[in-house]
C-alpha cells in the first residue's frame, strides 16, 4: 500500500517549549548587538544622514533644486509618498484582517508587518510636508479658528486629503502595533534588572498582570480596533489614488485606480515584509520562528496581488482602446512606447514576470529566491508610481509644452535618506523591542496545550493486524484529532 503523505511542518521549528519561546526571543534584546546589526544599522545611518542633508538644502533653498518644471509639476517626491504609503498596507493586511480570519501563521510576522507599517507612514508623510515649499506652515492644513480668513480649509485640495488619511492611519496603526505588545512588555518588565530597561517596561506595560480578566478584556480590544483598521486597507490608499483620479489628465482620469492601488500597494507590502523578515530571522537568529510555511504562505499571496495588479495593468490598456479616446489611448502609447518606456518595461517584469516563479514551490521555499524577487517586487512598484505620474504629465495636450524629466542629486539622495529613515527604525526596532510577538507565538506551539492529543502523521496510520477496518478507524478519527490539538 503506498505511504500517504505526512503532516505539514509545524509553524514554529525546533519543538519550542513556552520558555523557550521568551528565552529566545528576549535574548536577542539582552545580548549585545551582533556585528551583523551593526554594520546594517551603519548602513542606514549614512544613507539617513545624506538624506537628511538634502533635505535641509531643499528647505533653506526651495524646491527649484528638484528636476520639476512647469510640465512636470509632480515626480519623485509624490512618487516617493504613494510608494510608502503602498509599503505601509501589508501590516494592517497582516495584523488585522488575517487576525479576524483566524489565520495562525501571521503570528510570527506580524508584529514586524505592524512597525513597518508605522516607518512607512513616517516615511511617507514626510514628502507632502517638503513639496508645500514652506514645512513651516503646514499646520495650515488642519481646520482651526485662525486669523488669515475663512476658519475652514479648501477640503477640494487631495493635500487635504492626504494629511487626514494618512493621520488616520498612523494613529490606528500606532494603537494597534502598541496594544499587541503590551502582554509582552509586562515579560521585559518581569525579566530586566533594575535600570532604564526595566522602568520603560514597567510604565508601558500597564500595569499587565496576566489574569484571565485582563485577557479577556485585551482579546476584546484587539478584535475591535482590528475591525477598525480593516477598512483603512481600502479606504487610505484609494483616497490616495483620488489625487489622481479626480484630474482630467490623460492616464489619469479613470474609475480603475481606487482598487488598482489598493491591490498594488498590498502587493509592495507583501513584498517588503518579505524582505524584512528573511533579513531579520538570520541578523537577530529567529530561524526557528520565521519558517517555510511562513514564506510560502506570503508567496502565496503575492502571486494573488500581483495577478489583480497585472489585470488592472490590462484593463487599463483595453479602457483606452475602448474609449476611442484620442487622447486617452495616446497617453497609454506613450507609457509603454515613449520616452520613459524603459521604466514601463521595469514595471512589468518585476511585478507581473517575476512573480509568476512562486508557483513551483521549489522556488518559493528557497529563501534566497524569495528574497531577490520581493527586493525586485519593490523596485517595480517604484517604478509604477514613476511611470503612472511622470509619463501622464511629460506630455499632454499641447505638444508645444511637452519636455522630458530628470531627476537631480538632491532627488536621489531624498529617496536614498527615506531608505535610512525607514531601515534605522526598523533597525532599532529589532534591537530594543521583542520582534515577534511572544503571546501570540506561544498559542500556536504544538505543546501550547498539554492536554491535547498529539496528532500522528499520516505516514504512521498503517494496517494493523485486525485488518483494514482497524486502519479506517484510525484514518477517520484524525480531522478530530488534529482540531482537537489544534485547540
Amino acid at each position: 500500500m503506498a505511504s500517504l503523505p505526512a503532516l505539514p511542518p509545524p509553524l514554529i521549528a525546533g519543538n519550542k517549549s513556552l520558555a523557550q519561546v521568551t528565552r529566545d526571543i528576549l535574548g536577542a534584546l539582552e545580548r549585545p548587538a551582533t556585528r551583523a546589526w551593526w554594520m546594517a544599522f551603519s548602513i542606514s545611518s549614512a544613507a539617513l544622514l545624506v538624506g537628511a542633508a538634502a533635505v535641509y538644502y531643499v528647505i533653506t533653498v526651495g524646491i527649484g533644486v528638484w528636476g520639476l518644471n512647469r510640465t512636470v509639476g509632480w515626480a519623485f517626491d509624490i512618487t516617493n509618498f504613494v510608494f510608502w504609503i503602498g509599503i505601509g498596507h501589508a501590516g494592517t493586511l497582516i495584523s488585522a484582517i488575517l487576525f479576524l480570519l483566524r489565520q495562525r501563521w501571521r503570528t510570527s510576522v506580524n508584529r514586524s508587518a505592524e512597525a513597518m507599517t508605522i516607518f512607512a507612514v513616517i516615511c511617507a508623510g514626510l514628502f507632502p510636508v517638503i513639496h508645500m515649499g514652506r514645512p513651516w506652515l503646514a499646520y495650515w492644513m488642519f481646520p482651526y479658528p485662525n486669523f488669515r480668513g475663512p476658519i475652514w480649509i479648501n477640503f477640494r485640495s487631495p493635500l487635504v486629503w492626504d494629511a487626514f488619511a494618512i493621520g488616520t492611519y498612523f494613529t490606528i496603526s500606532l494603537l494597534f502595533w502598541y496594544l499587541g505588545m503590551v502582554p509582552d512588555l509586562a515579560t521585559v518588565r518581569d525579566r530586566a534588572r533594575r535600570g532604564l530597561r526595566q522602568r520603560f517596561a514597567k510604565l508601558m506595560s500597564l500595569g499587565w498582570d496576566g489574569s484571565a480578566r485582563t485577557w479577556q478584556r485585551y482579546e476584546v480590544v484587539y478584535a475591535l480596533l482590528a475591525g477598525l483598521a480593516t477598512p483603512l486597507v481600502v479606504s487610505v490608499h484609494t483616497i490616495v489614488s483620488w489625487d489622481f483620479a479626480t484630474a482630467v489628465i490623460p492616464g489619469w482620469h479613470t474609475t480603475i485606480f481606487p482598487p488598482y492601488f489598493v491591490a498594488g500597494a498590498i502587493f509592495s507590502g507583501l513584498a517588503m515584509v518579505l524582505t524584512l523578515m528573511i533579513l531579520a530571522r538570520k541578523v537577530m537568529a529567529l530561524e526557528d520562528y520565521v519558517t517555510v510555511r511562513h514564506v510560502e504562505a506570503m508567496a502565496k499571496l503575492i502571486i494573488a496581488t500581483s495577478g489583480m495588479v497585472g489585470f488592472a495593468y490590462a484593463v487599463e490598456f483595453f479602457t483606452a482602446l475602448y474609449s476611442g479616446n484620442p487622447y486617452e489611448q495616446f497617453a497609454f502609447l506613450n507609457r509603454a512606447f515613449g520616452p520613459f518606456g524603459w521604466t514601463y518595461g521595469i514595471m512589468v517584469v518585476c511585478n507581473v514576470v517575476l512573480p509568476q516563479f512562486f508557483w513551483k514551490r521549489k522556488l518559493r521555499t528557497n529563501f534566497a529566491f524569495v528574497f531577490v524577487v520581493s527586493v525586485m517586487i519593490n523596485v517595480g512598484m517604484w517604478f509604477e508610481r514613476f511611470t503612472i505620474i511622470v509619463t501622464s504629465l511629460h506630455r499632454d495636450y499641447l505638444p508645444s509644452s511637452w519636455t522630458g524629466y530628470a531627476p537631480t542629486l538632491v532627488e536621489i539622495a531624498t529617496l536614498i535618506g527615506s531608505f535610512g529613515l525607514f531601515f534605522t527604525c526598523f533597525l532599532l526596532f529589532c534591537r530594543f523591542l521583542p520582534v515577534v510577538a511572544i503571546a501570540e507565538v506561544k498559542g500556536v506551539l504544538e505543546n501550547a496545550h498539554p492536554h491535547a492529543p498529539v496528532p500522528q502523521p499520516l505516514s504512521a496510520l498503517e494496517p494493523q493486524a485486525e485488518g483494514a477496518f482497524a486502519f479506517r478507524k484510525q484514518a477517520a478519527s484524525l480531522p478530530v484529532r488534529l482540531k482537537e490539538a489544534k485547540g
